[in-house]
């Protein structure tokens, strides 16, 4: 439905409801008045009250309420209900050619018409305050629903380059049959490709083969390192048997090669440990770095900051994550609450 034929709906409504209160209100009490005075009464009584929930609803809410600026919500509110209450006995005791005195049966003009009006006008505010909550409830779920479609679209396309893996098919029939290490390392690299491509589709994978991704990733990245370069993997027992979301973990890993060190002195790390306790998973990624943190990588990959927001999205209130950056190591530990 266009935003005209809602709000001609709306209208419609509004007339309805406010049309049945007038009509019912006229059927049960027009005896109590003179003949053929009981349809200016009951109009007298319906637009007041008409008048006190609008004012209400669409201006002491929106400007006062909504924006927390509550005791002058309240007074004015309640200066509203009395003085519209009392505005409207004045009304009809002209229309009735009868005098009016407020001070006269004061309690009893209160609980007869300040009171009630009280009540309904708080009746009306508050649905529409149900209304406005659901409204906005429902607006919170459609952005945040289609931003994290987006959002995790985007990501997923920075991490299946679909091109590469056809292009490392060919490649692997140029290479000569006699170098099989060159084969057997282009034939890895497929596999991580088909595992992006092929097999991260889904919500959920099974740790297993996200945990068999990272290690096949860390082997292919140490043929690349020399022998000052000490690379490891310690994957709990327990680590298994669960699904988690697909290269959740990757891009720490990532980021352990393109930061680490490079000291020719010394040895330069990455170590990286999964195991899981009392239903959670405990990923721990830690790398030695020197003070300049000059990288060993080329830019790219799609960084922390994205898989902190991918975190938020995906695992919204089951995660931690803690980042330590000393001197000479940068370490990273997410807690990952399982399901």
């Amino acid at each position: 439905m266009n935003t005209a034929g809602f709000i001609q709906r709306y209208h419609l409504l509004h007339w309805l409801a406010w049309g049945l209160l007038f009509f019912g209100w006229h059927f049960f009490r027009f005896q109590d008045y003179p003949a053929a005075k009981g349809w200016y009464i009951t109009f007298i009584k319906v637009a007041d009250l008409a008048l006190m929930v609008y004012l209400t609803n669409y201006l002491l809410i929106p400007r006062l309420l909504y924006k927390k600026r509550y005791v002058l919500f309240i007074l004015l509110f309640a200066a509203l209900v009395f003085s519209f209450s009392i505005g409207k006995m004045y009304v009809e005791g002209a229309v009735l050619n009868t005098s009016f005195d407020i001070w006269d049966r004061f309690k009893v003009r209160v609980y007869d018409n300040v009171i009630p009006h009280f009540l309904l006008v708080s009746t009306g505010a508050a649905i529409k305050l149900l209304a406005d909550y659901a409204r906005a409830q429902r607006r919170l779920g459609e952005m945040a629903k289609e931003k994290a479609e987006t959002e995790l679209n985007f990501l997923k396309s920075q991490i299946n380059p679909h091109f590469l893996f056809n292009s490392l098919n060919t490649i692997y029939f140029l290479i000569d049959k006699q170098n099989t290490a060159a084969r057997t390392t282009l034939l890895q690299m497929a596999d991580l490709l088909r595992y992006q491509l092929y097999e991260c589709n889904s919500h959920t994978i099974e740790i297993e083969k996200e945990v068999n991704y990272l290690q096949d990733y860390i082997r292919l990245q140490e043929l690349r390192k020399d022998n000052q370069y000490e690379v490891g993997i310690e994957v709990g027992e327990e680590v298994k048997g669960f699904r988690i979301t697909p290269l959740l973990l990757i891009p720490f890993v990532e980021n352990a090669f393109k930061h680490i060190s490079h000291y020719s002195h010394e040895k330069n790390f990455i170590r990286v440990k999964l195991q899981r306790q009392n239903g959670t998973l405990i990923f721990i990624v830690e790398n030695s770095k020197d003070d300049h943190q000059r990288s060993t990588e080329p830019e790219g990959g799609i960084g922390l900051a994205n898989v902190k927001r991918r975190l938020e999205l995906l695992y919204p209130g089951k995660h931690g994550l803690q980042i330590k950056n000393d001197r000479h190591i940068f370490k990273v530990e997410l807690n990952l609450h399982l399901s």
